[in-house]
């Protein structure tokens, strides 16, 4: 017991700089690494943080949303903080989403959002129901209680993921790019990036 104690130390020790070290080189590849994109210029490079945070933010959503069906299931507390702590991540990335999204729009369509995007109107309510799940969670007290309310939530705001997904994959959208064509570097860049995200 003690062995692994002393090994988990090592690893918490370890995670923060391994995790800024391959920050640091994933944004030298961003760069240097990754020619500019010909039509969009460097502002096409937030794309490289702004699909993995995407991808990354669906995956966190998932996550809540089986840890709250996992504490429905066995009312066991380590699912519960296991939604919980996903549902915060998920808030992070797509927060970044946004962010980034809201950044290139300024530079591609002159104003930094606009509600003509499916893809963006879903993304934001997938943004506000997971703030939501946070507040609730506050506001609630302990316990089973707050448990058994926020898995329930969990559960109900995951089915806009799908609601996301499905408006890029099939809802015409008149500003939102459909996909970016990529060069072998770009695509190294792209997939280097999901480490750090």
């Amino acid at each position: 017991m003690l062995d692994m104690l002393k090994k988990t130390e090592t690893i918490k020790k370890a995670y923060w700089p391994v995790v800024i070290a391959i920050f640091g080189a994933t944004t030298v590849m961003l760069f240097v690494y990754a020619p500019v994109e010909e039509t969009m210029g460097p502002v096409q490079k937030i794309f490289y943080v702004h699909l993995p945070a995407a991808i990354c933010t669906f995956l966190a959503c998932t996550v809540s949303f089986i840890a709250a069906v996992g504490y429905l299931w066995q009312r066991k507390m380590f699912w519960d903080d296991l939604s919980a702590a996903a549902a915060k991540v998920a808030v992070l990335l797509c927060t970044v989403v946004l962010l980034t999204g809201m950044v290139w729009g300024h530079a591609a369509w002159g104003r930094w959002w606009t509600f003509q995007s499916p893809r963006l109107v879903f993304s934001l309510l997938l943004w506000l129901l997971y703030v939501v799940y946070i507040v609730l969670r506050a506001s609630t007290g302990s316990g089973s209680k707050r448990a058994i309310i926020s898995a329930v939530y969990s559960v109900a705001a995951f089915l806009d993921v799908p609601l996301v997904w499905l408006s890029v994959r099939l809802i015409p959208d008149p500003v939102h790019p459909a996909s970016v064509t990529m060069t072998d570097a770009m695509r190294h860049t792209l997939l280097a990036w999901f480490i750090p995200v």
